[in-house]
């Protein structure tokens, strides 16, 4: 085999592993407390991509915290946003 063809073959089974471990992600996350969050795992090359919306802090740092333990060696990016459903301090003037 050809460097090239190896490096190929290389970059191929590096690739099946990410989709891999990125699925195992998604079960672990659907299976545990998290589960009814709407967080959605996108690979962008070696990187992951999370993103959604959680109602907490404690939420994103937990799902953040899980995704970076199972996808070690790939970076994690986390653009999830916090929904606050508190209710406001002020009313709202309607014109």
């Amino acid at each position: 085999m050809s460097r090239h063809g190896a490096q190929s073959a290389a970059d191929a089974g590096a690739a099946q592993n990410l989709d891999y471990l990125v699925a195992h992600l998604t079960d672990h996350l659907a299976a545990g407390p998290l589960g009814e969050l709407g967080v959605r795992i996108e690979i962008r090359g070696e990187a992951v991509l999370l993103t959604g919306t959680v109602p907490s802090v404690q939420c994103r740092d937990d799902v953040l915290r899980t995704a970076r333990a199972e996808l070690l060696g790939h970076p994690v990016h986390c653009d999830i946003v916090i929904v606050d459903n508190s209710a406001p301090d002020h009313a709202e003037e309607v014109e």
